[in-house]
This record gives structure tokens, C-alpha cells and sequence, in this order.
């Protein structure tokens, strides 16, 4: 059989016998602790808190927003008092400014955004609805989910994706949403589809998760749905590859947005969100994070409340069978190894990743031998050897030049290096080397025109 899939990529060791046949479990703690809430859980602006040192807050009730576009607010997802507002160490290892509140156990809800509205939704009125939610996208990058659904004037929308894939290792939460709450993955998509009545709508899904796919064959009743298996190839759920093996269009280069070939992608736990935001008024409080890997005594996948510490979800899988030489955020290939245990989960938080040192060793580097097997896997057909030189000369124009700036930093070319470079984290520097000259440089331009 001949599924969709794109030119390049890897087959990793899937991982996923770990948790695909564990049942969600509800982890909500009763007792009285801290949650920690990052005020940028989101690509854009960072949140502004809307309460204060003190304040009483119930579940479901807004603590942080801004006015700027691109960005969503954030909603408690406990009752209690808020203990502090002040820099906390985040996932990601940065410091950052956090709303921290004190759990009083009780889980007292805040009125629904529907109660706010006071009436059934139209389709007119459920973009901002879905802003209001501050529901973003949940498979890792989190860019707000309304920003999504108004694309640029002029676009003509032709798929809705679902992007099921999840083609990353380990994870599975994705795969057990789709198993135990299919109407509201399918509804949701249905909702975002009334919002553009001429899109077809996709809920792609790798074919190494057949009690998914079945399951939701089995609940779609909208003839606007499609449900697509693909073959299991990483990065499969990456946006420009689910694009190409859907569509067969090519998104050409780095400013240019999926909307520019008529396609709009959402995860599946923010098309569940859709669902639960315009049925219910529910904004995101809550997600599913699959605790996974060699270490940890009992893998599961958790439903957890937004703002609870990494170091609880470890606890109730039974902690550490064997001392983990490293912890990551998200999964093997692309994932964020961890500082710390005792950090917040966030929106974005699909997995909590537990190796050994069996699993995470890192070999020394050694000479590029010239293979052309990171060119032969790279998805986006760059050239990684040659991006590499640059990096390490410090040549960023020839980076540049030679389309660095596309890489999606998905591991395809490390993975697949017998020399163990370091490729990935090569690319990471000189994109970020990059990105600073042309900051540096708009600010030069800028002061010379102010100077006039």
C-alpha cells in the first residue's frame, strides 16, 4: 500500500510500546501546592498578569492576557490565592516572570466563556472564542490558534489539517486523545471548518497507530473529513513535510506561511480544545503529557493541569527505577533537555522524556567522512555538511547563503551522521548567529533614519 510521505527523513527506534496501550489517568493533586504559570506560554507577545499578589482565583479564570494579536491568555487551572508574582525557573531552563498560585484543593470553577457570552456560538463569533480560550497549537511550537484561522487577505483555504502524526518517539498522548475522545478531535476540526466552507478537512495520522485511525473511521460522520493514514517516516507531523505528503505543495522558503498554499494545520489536542472551548466555554487549563523512557519506573500518559511541577507527573508514574543521565522535554529528536524536575508544565508540554545513560549517550565527534547520508535525510534538501563548515568558520553569510535559515532543527542529519557531529546544535548556533546580525543590523538602519 502507497502512503502519503515526503522525500528524506529517518526511521528512529519508535519507542512508543511504552505508553501507546496506557489509558489516560487524571493526575489533579487535592492537597494545597504551587502552581506555576510562565506568562509566555506562546510564540509572540508575552502575557501581563490580570491579577495581583493575593487575589483569589477559581479554575478556568483568566490570570494573564495582553491586547497584542499574536499571543493568548492564560487561565488558571486551580482555585486558590496567588502566593507571588515573580521570576521562576521554566522548562525550557530560562528564568522567567511566573504567576505563582497557591492550590487551595478545592478546584472551584470560574464561570464558562459561553456563560461570558451569553449565547450559543455562530461561526462568526468562534474565532474569538477560540482567542479567548487562549487555546494554541499543542504539539510543541504553541502559535496562537487564532492566528492560524485569520490568514493573511486574499488566501484561499483549501485543507484543514489535523496534523496526527505524531511521528516523534516515545510520545503518545496524541495517539490516546485520538482513542478515547475521537467525536471531539473530529468536531473540533469540523467547527474550524465552518469558519472556511470551502476548505476540505484532513486528520492525518501515521500508520503506526491502527486503533487510532480506526476509531476515528468509525466516528467521522462529516463528509467534509477525510481520515489519512501516512507512512511512519520522521519528521512525518513536521508542518512542510505533512503539507507536501497531503497536498503535494511545496512551501518555498522561510517567511512564506502554510495559508500561502492554501493550507492551515492544527494538533490534534488544540482541535480537541476547539471542541470543549465552543461546546462548553472551557478555556485550556489542562493538557495530556506522556512520562515515558528507560528511567522512570511506570511509563503513563497523564492528564494534568496546566501550571503543576514536572517533578509530581514523575512521582505518580512511581519515580526513577534507575538514575536518568538526562530528562527532556518533548521527545528524543527534538525535544528540550531539561535543568531541573521542579518546573511547570506548559501548554506546549507533550512529553517528559527519561533516559539512561544506555539510551543517552553521546559519542565524541569525529571527521566528517563525506558520506552525504545527513544530506541524503535531510528533509528540507539542504546540504548539513556543508552548513556545518560555515557554523564552525563562523561564515554566516555562507550559512545564510546556503539556506540554513530553513532548517527545521528536526535531528534528521545528526541522527544519521556515523561521525556523530553535533549538526542540529551546529544549525541552532548559526541561526541564531544570524538572527542577531539582522536584529543588530535593523537597529543601526533604524538609528541612522532617526538621526536625519
Amino acid at each position: 500500500m502507497n502512503l502519503p510521505t515526503f522525500l528524506g527523513g529517518v526511521h528512529p527506534p519508535e519507542g512508543k510500546a511504552l505508553t501507546e496501550n496506557k489509558v489516560i489517568e487524571i493526575l489533579k493533586p487535592s492537597d494545597s501546592r504551587e502552581f506555576v504559570y510562565p506568562l509566555s506560554q506562546h510564540i509572540g507577545a508575552p502575557c501581563s498578569p490580570v491579577v495581583a499578589k493575593g487575589d483569589k482565583v477559581l479554575a478556568g479564570q483568566k490570570i494573564a492576557d495582553t491586547e497584542a494579536f499574536v499571543s493568548a491568555p492564560i487561565f488558571s487551572a486551580v482555585s486558590g490565592v496567588v502566593k507571588e508574582i515573580a521570576p521562576r525557573m521554566t522548562i525550557a531552563g530560562s528564568v522567567d516572570p511566573c504567576i505563582v498560585i497557591e492550590s487551595d484543593g478545592k478546584y472551584e470553577r470560574a464561570p464558562s466563556l459561553l456563560d461570558e457570552l451569553g449565547h450559543k456560538p455562530t461561526p462568526n463569533e468562534y474565532l474569538k472564542l477560540i482567542r479567548s480560550a487562549g487555546i494554541v497549537g499543542m504539539g510543541g511550537a504553541c502559535f496562537p490558534t487564532h492566528v492560524k484561522l485569520s490568514p493573511p487577505k486574499g488566501s484561499v483555504i483549501k485543507w484543514l489539517i489535523v496534523n496526527a502524526a505524531e511521528c516523534e518517539p516515545y510520545l503518545s498522548c496524541d495517539n490516546r486523545l485520538m482513542i478515547e475522545s475521537p467525536d471531539e478531535v473530529i468536531r473540533g476540526l469540523g467547527y474550524a471548518l465552518e469558519m472556511f466552507p470551502e476548505a476540505k478537512g484532513i486528520i492525518a495520522v501515521e500508520n503506526n497507530k491502527p486503533e487510532a485511525i480506526r476509531t476515528l473511521q468509525e466516528h467521522n460522520t462529516n463528509p467534509k473529513i477525510e481520515i489519512m493514514p501516512h507512512k511512519v517516516k520522521y519528521p512525518q507531523g513536521a508542518e512542510k513535510m505533512l503539507i507536501w505528503s497531503v497536498t503535494g505543495q511545496e512551501i518555498p522558503v522561510v517567511p512564506a506561511l502554510p495559508a500561502d498554499v492554501g493550507c492551515i494545520l492544527l494538533n490534534t489536542r488544540t482541535s480537541w480544545h476547539i471542541c470543549k472551548a465552543i461546546e462548553e466555554g472551557l478555556p485550556v487549563m489542562e493538557r495530556v503529557v506522556s512520562v515515558t523512557g528507560d528511567a522512570v519506573n511506570e511509563p503513563k500518559n497523564l492528564q494534568v493541569p496546566l501550571g503543576i511541577s514536572v517533578r509530581e507527573l514523575l512521582n505518580a508514574c512511581g519515580g526513577f527505577k534507575e538514575e536518568p543521565l538526562k530528562v527532556i522535554a518533548g521527545g528524543p529528536m527534538m525535544g528540550l533537555a531539561m535543568r531541573s524536575v521542579d518546573v511547570p508544565v506548559v501548554k506546549g508540554t507533550s512529553g517528559i522524556l527519561t533516559l539512561t545513560d544506555k539510551l543517552a549517550y553521546i559519542a565524541e565527534e569525529s571527521a566528517c567522512i563525506r558520506c552525504g547520508k545527513c544530506v541524503e535525510s535531510c528533509p528540507m534538501h539542504l546540504e548539513p555538511t556543508l552548513l556545518d563548515h560555515a557554523v564552525r568558520r563562523r561564515d554566516y553569510a555562507s550559512f545564510e547563503a546556503h539556506m540554513g535559515m530553513n532548517c527545521i532543527e528536526c535531528g534528521c542529519c545528526a541522527y544519521s551522521c556515523p561521525a556523530s557531529r553535533h549538526l542540529t546544535q551546529s544549525f541552532k548556533n548559526g541561526k541564531a548567529a544570524v538572527t542577531a546580525e539582522r536584529r543588530k543590523a535593523a537597529a543601526q538602519a533604524k538609528a541612522k533614519q532617526e538621526a536625519k
